[in-house]
Parts: structure tokens; C-alpha cells; sequence
């Protein structure tokens, strides 16, 4: 029986630790898009590619992977010439890989409570509630984050056991509710705008959102772990988006 996808996938990113070229086959280069977009499209095949990086004696770690249909999504750490936490989005067609997006920020932390950006639990549970679960965090993220409606955090997350991983947070909702709320001169620090996709598996829950951080065009990328109908812990990461003159391909951010 062949691996599923997202097994595909963790060998895709683990043979940048080793130079493998074999788990590369899982891409088909040929339809490939890429979103980074620090990234060249085409300038350079994965395997040359990762064979360059293999010899800088870099570290990769695929926390978790989950699959939604033709996605997979995956939270993982990285140590090349800095450490990195990042989320890996990829599409697949045919049992094969053919559009990838990320997200990627430096590692800091433990956050005030004492969590790192990937501890936590790993492996998803409650395959029969998937659509559930993808229901109550799109409603959260739309009507909390983008709608600005923090008086019904609670409704959404269980604040009696919730746990954060964003290292400028904690399990406390109460840095929260104030990041979120608008300041006596209409702006507010964490600024949700757009909600482009919600993955899921279970329990867990991935969204891609637009918005700002402190003012800055950025991207999130938000997991959520989902218990009895509320969110009950979550990791993130926040990268600037490039203005577009810096692209090194066409295809955007999202």
C-alpha cells in the first residue's frame, strides 16, 4: 500500500536534513507552483536544491502532518543558519505534490506561560468530528479575529484548560483580548483581514489569514486543537509579506 500523502511529504522535508534525492519523486516539478516569495520558480530543481542545503549540515524537524483531501499541512522546525518555526501547506494532484505554500518564523520563546511555539500534542484524534471542529475555528477566526467581536472569545475557546504557544502570549486570555481590541485610536495590534483557507484533521485545524501585526502587511498561519467544541490550545506564526517589486515569482502569498 503506498504512504499517505502527508508520510510523502515528511520524507520530502526530512531529505533536506540528508540530501536524499528519492522522497523528491513525490513533486512534480513540471506543475509545481510555488508561493513563497522569496523563491525562484523553476530556477533550480529540488534535488540540486537540497542537496546544496543538505551540506550546510542543516536540522529539520517535522512536528506534525496532517491531510485534508488533496492538502497536507505540516508544522515543523528548522536550523539552517538561524532557527525557524514554519507551517508547509501542499497540494496535491494525482499522488503527487503540485502547489506548496509556508509560512515561516524565527524561534523564540518559551512564551510567559512556559510554552514553546511546537510542544503539544502531536497526533490528531476525532476523525469523525474533522468538519465540526473546521466549523468552530472558521467561526471563531471570523467572527473574533476579522470581526473584532472579543466579548464572545470564550464562546469559542475553553478558557479553563486553553494553552498557548505564541511566544508574545499566554494561557491567560487576557493578552489576548487586549491584542485584539482596538486601541483609543482605532488600531489594533493583531488586525485579522482576510481568511483564505482552513485545513483540518480531526482535532486540529489549520487557517491562512491576511492581515497586520503592529502595522505590518502580514501573513498568519494559526493550528488550532479542538476539544468537545472549543479551542482548547494553538500555535501560530507571523511572517511579513514582501512587497510585491521583491517577488521572485508571480504566484503571491496565498
Amino acid at each position: 500500500m503506498d504512504p499517505a500523502n502527508k508520510d510523502k511529504i515528511r520524507a520530502l522535508l526530512k531529505s533536506i536534513e540528508t540530501g536524499d534525492p528519492g522522497p523528491i519523486a513525490v513533486v512534480n516539478e513540471d506543475k509545481y507552483i510555488q508561493h513563497n516569495p522569496q523563491t525562484h520558480e523553476g530556477s533550480e530543481g529540488l534535488a540540486t536544491l537540497f542537496e546544496r542545503l543538505s551540506k550546510t549540515a542543516p536540522r529539520v524537524n517535522i512536528v506534525r502532518a496532517f491531510e485534508d483531501g488533496d492538502f497536507v499541512f505540516a508544522h515543523t522546525e528548522y536550523d539552517f543558519s538561524r532557527r525557524n518555526i514554519g507551517f508547509e501547506v501542499f497540494r496535491f494532484e494525482d499522488d503527487r505534490a503540485v502547489e506548496h505554500w509556508d509560512n515561516i518564523q524565527a524561534r523564540s520563546g518559551p512564551n510567559p506561560s512556559g510554552h514553546s511555539m511546537v510542544d503539544g500534542a502531536t497526533e490528531a484524534v476525532d476523525h469523525d468530528r474533522t468538519e465540526n471542529n473546521r466549523a468552530v475555528v472558521r467561526a471563531f477566526v471570523e467572527a473574533v479575529l476579522i470581526g473584532g467581536q472579543v466579548e464572545r472569545l470564550t464562546e469559542f475557546v475553553d478558557a479553563g484548560s486553553f494553552i498557548e504557544h505564541n511566544p508574545r502570549l499566554t494561557d491567560d486570555l487576557s493578552a489576548l483580548r487586549a491584542a485584539l481590541k482596538a486601541s483609543d485610536t482605532g488600531g489594533r495590534s493583531i488586525d485579522y483581514q482576510r481568511l483564505h483557507r482552513v485545513l483540518a484533521e480531526g482535532n486540529f485545524v489549520l487557517c491562512v489569514s491576511e492581515g497586520s501585526l503592529d502595522g505590518t502587511h502580514s501573513a498568519f498561519y494559526d493550528l488550532f486543537r479542538v476539544d468537545g467544541g472549543k479551542i482548547v490550545e494553538h500555535w501560530d506564526t507571523t511572517e511579513k509579506n514582501a512587497p510585491r517589486h521583491e517577488w521572485k515569482n508571480t504566484n503571491g502569498k496565498f
